[in-house]
């Protein structure tokens, strides 16, 4: 009966009602994904309600570059997801058991070398990105506590790429939600009790992501299907390790540069005040918040059109593109519009001084209305990435967003030096990173359809 129950877990993704089945899909991922936020949220508002606006503005300090590691183990994880779902949609049992094998050890690897890295340069970096004085030693502190949890991100991020790619999702939630209660109870306790502030928050979250690793490790080893791990067949396959890199080095190196070029906004907010500062750190919980649940119906598009690509399903791969940039648009402008609605009440999570709540809702303002373009790009790039290509869409991200928003903030945001000059940089290279990247996927969809056909 329990194996049985393993079996039912996973899905057949080129089969059935489209619509509803993304649906459902996506639920457990924004759940999930929802939940993976709360752990640097919690954080935020613990030391901002219980240790003060200092240690607010040290953690919240710390919110790009934590985007920027894990962004990179996101960006590997999804390369994973993408051949576990091709494999898995054509039934190769010997391709997916060594894809799963191979993927587990690198992942391991990549969170142990960022483990490494963060330590080691996380106040230099700090120091680049000109933050306060009076906030950089308790972001430095953080940081290298948190750098602590690289590994375990990297083996859940793992777990989580390969049973989406089969499609169970609520396992993953399942692990998550125990860690994340988990985590705000340690957040509570180390920071209220023990008097720990930015130390406690930081500790909380590594345990945490410790749990939840250790929970998906025992659920793969357990797991009698191909996706399931076996101490045996651990190693480096080669061709697979090789497509696994190929695939998840460009998407890696994306989030990456991405990220890296949203340090150059942070220098932007670094140049105004600690109050202002302190604003954006509250407001930004919003973009991990709303981000993560639309990445939900990314990663459901990769998983889609992956298994439909592996199995020769040319209609289900239109289709699924099409409905999944649907919900993702509509999630961001729907999740934008509340924001407005609500803003103050969800700043107010995060901070009493009403200075600060002032600061947070300039960004919020903007950012509001912008957040569902994101999909138009974000969407096409899982897209391509589920037909197998990531490295053209990796260079478009980079010549229309990334490399577009440093030349923004140096010659509009240096020109006006305004808030509303630099956060209307987000809307505009979405808008044209996204119209490249739809364009690319639809002549990158057709021209393998031909290829197929012939």
């Amino acid at each position: 009966m329990k194996t049985a129950a393993r079996r039912s877990a996973s899905q057949d993704l080129t089969q059935g009602p489209l619509a509803k089945q993304i649906f459902f899909f996506s639920v457990p991922l924004i759940l999930s994904n929802v939940l993976q936020v709360l752990f640097n949220m919690a954080d935020v508002a613990v030391v901002g309600q219980f240790a003060g606006p200092l240690a607010l503005g040290s953690v919240g300090s710390t919110t790009i570059l934590v985007s920027l590691f894990t962004g990179l183990l996101i960006g590997l994880s999804s390369g994973v997801n993408v051949l576990t779902a091709l494999h898995f949609g054509a039934r190769s049992k010997k391709e997916l058991s060594e894809t799963v094998h191979s993927a587990a050890i690198l992942c391991t690897l990549a969170g142990l070398l960022l483990l490494l890295v963060g330590t080691v340069f996380a106040r230099d970096i700090l120091s680049l990105l000109r933050t306060k004085e009076e906030l950089i030693d308790g972001a430095a502190l953080y940081l290298r506590i948190y750098f602590l949890g690289m590994p375990a991100l990297g083996i859940y991020n793992f777990g989580n790429a390969v049973f989406s790619a089969v499609g169970d999702t609520r396992r993953p939630l399942c692990y998550l939600s125990i860690a994340g209660a988990v985590n705000i109870a340690l957040n509570l306790f180390f920071v209220i009790v023990c008097g720990m502030d930015v130390a406690g928050v930081a500790a909380a979250s590594v345990i945490s992501q410790y749990i939840s690793a250790a929970l998906m490790t025992i659920a793969l080893f357990r797991c009698r299907e191909g996706h399931g791990l076996r101490l045996s067949a651990l190693r480096l396959y080669k061709s697979r390790s090789q497509t696994i890199l190929a695939l998840g080095i460009p998407s890696a190196f994306q989030h990456g540069i991405f990220a890296l070029a949203n340090l150059f906004i942070q220098m932007g907010v670094n140049s105004f005040s600690a109050t202002m500062v302190e604003g954006n750190s509250a407001a930004a919980n919003a973009d991990g918040l709303i981000y993560d649940v639309m990445a939900a119906v990314y990663t459901a598009c990769s998983s889609f059109i992956g298994q439909n690509f592996g199995a020769g399903r040319w209609d289900r791969i239109r289709r699924s593109y099409l409905l999944c940039t649907v919900y993702a648009f509509g999630a961001g402008l729907t999740l934008g519009l509340l924001l407005l609605a609500f803003g103050p009440q969800f700043l107010s999570l995060f901070t009493r001084e009403p200075e600060v709540v002032e600061a947070g809702m300039a960004r919020l303002t903007i950012m509001g209305l912008s957040y569902g373009f994101s999909a138009f790009m974000d969407n096409s790039i899982a897209a391509s990435r589920g037909l197998g290509k990531s490295l053209v869409p990796m260079v478009l991200v980079i010549l229309g967003s990334c490399v577009f928003r440093v030349v923004w903030v140096c010659t509009v945001f240096a020109h006006f030096r305004t808030v509303p000059s630099l956060y209307l940089l987000y809307i505009f290279s979405w808008t044209i990173t996204g119209a490249a990247e739809v364009l690319y996927f639809v002549r990158t969809s057709r021209r393998l359809r031909q290829e197929h056909l012939a």
